[in-house]
């Protein structure tokens, strides 16, 4: 993949990023609050779109698996907010009773899982409103209704959520204990435990094709895990070190990449791993080793990633959002 350069997109830290399903669409959330909404083939901030709402930094976005349209973000001023983002409006807003930091989607989309900072899960419910049987031509899309569900406190502090991909999906839970909680949904109920890492498990991701479920922890490592049988297959640890915050998947399930914010773990670049072997098969300049990325996302469709670099003071004007690969623009 080729290098791409970058303009700055924001004051502050691209804390979180995310693609729409069909990939025409990238948004970015920033420590700073601002929620931008990105069109790739026409990267100056002039075609973009800034959502404004939230009160505190962004903590994570994520789009709907099966709406294009669809964003959701949450934030430590501990509301969940749904935006339309064609309309350039927020349809949606959940109180959810604290400082809210992760999200997850259930593969259908109809349910959005919240994490927050007192380790309390939150299932927000998406049901579109009944509409006429017979609507018009040029009729809007029928709207959705957004509903805190029961809360469920964990028993120990709880970081990355993810659904797995099937009908019925179970949850994967990374916790400050080292450990991976597979619990039913939406019963909560703990069906398998993995002793995953020797610290903290900050974030978790199944692979498209869930062959694997990445985990990433504060010991550097990046493990992962056969889902027939629950076995850690390898693991892989990129030369700047740091806790890894964030994975990605390609769209098929062949390369793996880790977020670390910490600004001195960006070492020789950002490594692209395949998670067959484990190998480092390419390393992207970041263009500093006191770099940080703290956000990384792989296009659903093609071999194209999306990265945030952040750094202070020298090397601070290149912090922003990057896209690299075939038909990237430069942002």
């Amino acid at each position: 993949m080729p290098p791409a350069s970058s303009n700055l997109v924001s004051k502050d830290r691209i804390r979180t990023l995310a693609w729409n399903p069909t990939g025409t669409l990238i948004a970015t959330g920033s420590v700073d609050r601002t929620l931008r909404i990105w069109n790739p083939e026409r990267p100056d901030v002039r075609y973009s779109t800034d959502l404004r709402g939230h009160t505190s930094g962004i903590e994570q976005i994520a789009f709907n698996p099966v709406k294009e349209s669809e964003l959701a973000s949450c934030s430590k001023d501990g509301t969940v907010r749904f935006w339309d983002v064609r309309a350039k409006n927020c349809v949606g807003r959940v109180d959810v009773g604290g400082e809210a930091f992760s999200l997850a989607w259930s593969p259908d989309g109809s349910v959005l899982l919240a994490g927050r900072m007192d380790d309390t899960l939150v299932p927000i419910s998406v049901e579109p409103v009944a509409m006429s049987t017979n609507p018009a031509p040029n009729a809007p899309k029928a709207p959705s209704t957004y509903k805190a569900l029961s809360h469920h406190k964990q028993p120990i502090r709880t970081n990355g959520i993810a659904f797995s991909h099937s009908f019925d999906p179970n949850l994967f839970l990374t916790t400050g204990d080292g450990t991976v909680k597979i619990e039913s949904y939406p019963s909560f109920d703990t069906l398998h435990t993995l002793n995953a890492h020797t610290a903290a498990c900050l974030c978790v991701s199944l692979a498209p094709t869930a062959r694997y479920l990445a985990i990433g922890g504060g010991d550097s490592l990046i493990s992962l895990w056969d889902t027939t049988n629950w076995v850690c297959q390898r693991t892989v640890s990129s030369s700047g070190g740091g806790a890894v915050r964030g994975i990605s998947w390609s769209w098929d399930g062949r390369f793996i990449v880790g977020a670390c914010d910490e600004t001195d773990c960006g070492g020789t670049g950002l490594e692209i791993f395949h998670a067959e072997t484990g190998d480092s098969v390419y390393t992207i300049p970041t263009g500093n080793p006191n770099v940080g990325v703290p956000a990384v996302a792989w296009h659903p469709s093609r071999y194209c990633l999306a990265y945030s670099l952040y750094a202070e003071g020298i090397g601070s004007g290149n912090n922003g959002l990057r896209i690299v690969g075939a038909g990237a623009g430069d942002f």
